[in-house]
């Protein structure tokens, strides 16, 4: 299987990743996590784990994801606060609200939010 390499300046090293990598949700997309109360819209995706080591080691053993798998990083909401996320694929499921995300930084990233997701503003999109 061929191999890539990406800088990422959070976990401020060279990432390898395998260069065909599936990832279930796309950028506006909104999600809600698996396992705790709160739910947000995909801004950004990596192909596999790149944050920091410490990042990774302060999640308990028991529930740390699996460390080749997309990571989305979310504008995330919750009942009273909002900020930002990153969550393993695993730990995602496509929100079934269906409503739009209450985050101050969405209006600055997207344009419109339409049957259940979120159009990213076209000054940002290649």
């Amino acid at each position: 299987m061929e191999r890539a390499q990406f800088y990422s300046p959070r976990a401020g090293r060279l990432i390898e990743a395998s260069q065909r990598v599936e990832a279930r949700f796309a950028i506006g997309d909104v999600v809600r996590h698996k396992l705790f109360d709160f739910r947000g819209v995909v801004f950004d995706i990596d192909p596999v784990f790149a944050h920091t080591e410490e990042w990774y080691e302060a999640i308990p053993q028991d529930m740390r994801p699996r460390r080749d798998q997309p990571f989305y990083h979310l504008l995330a909401e919750s009942d009273d606060s909002s900020y930002v996320a990153y969550v393993s694929q695993q730990n995602l499921l496509e929100d079934s609200a269906g409503g739009p995300v209450d985050h101050p930084n969405v209006p600055q990233l997207f344009e419109t939010f339409l049957a259940g997701r979120y159009r990213l503003r076209r000054s940002l999109t290649h």
